[in-house]
């Protein structure tokens, strides 16, 4: 091929490269830094109030782990509680409270949805919150299991008070 024939070739795909085709996704992401400053506000929340130690779980908006934490003597059985929580409110993007609602029903009428309560990977009760941004736009979710299942979720609402203001 000479050169006058690849001319236009190359004029095309120059033209055709907007800055758009550079553009990075600008989409909010959970940083490890921030879930360390949630898990620190969850152990604080905990101390202060002193309920039995938490595991604390902090994933993305696909579910997947940023950050796991357990404090000493905390119960092992409650590391996948936290971890599902954490996933459960990820996934369906409400608080495992709402999600124990919709599940089993509220001042005796029947859940919405009890089929749900069969569903792998899906915990129904406190303890789990959505992680969003200030625009409502989901970044992630911490679950939080040792305690009682309100304590749990007055630490995970701890952490997420503690970076309200990094939440862009």
């Amino acid at each position: 091929m000479n050169i006058k024939m690849l001319l236009p070739i190359i004029s095309f795909i120059l033209i055709s490269i907007t800055p758009a085709t550079f553009a990075l996704d600008t989409r909010p992401v959970i940083s490890l830094s921030l879930a360390k400053k949630m898990a620190d506000a969850c152990e604080a929340n905990q101390v202060e109030l002193g309920y039995r130690k938490v595991n604390i779980a902090i994933v993305d908006d696909g579910a997947n782990l940023v950050l796991f934490r357990r404090q000493n003597n905390a119960f092992l059985g409650s590391i996948d509680i936290a971890l599902g929580k954490a996933k459960s409110s990820a996934s369906i993007p409400y608080s495992t409270r709402t999600i124990s609602e919709i599940v089993y029903g509220k001042e005796g009428k029947p859940g919405r949805v009890p089929g749900l309560a069969h569903s792998k990977n899906v915990v129904a009760f406190a303890g789990g919150l959505p992680i969003k941004t200030k625009d409502g736009t989901l970044i992630g979710a911490i679950g939080v299991s040792g305690a009682t299942g309100d304590e749990d979720e007055l630490c995970a609402q701890a952490a997420i008070d503690a970076v309200a203001n990094e939440l862009k």
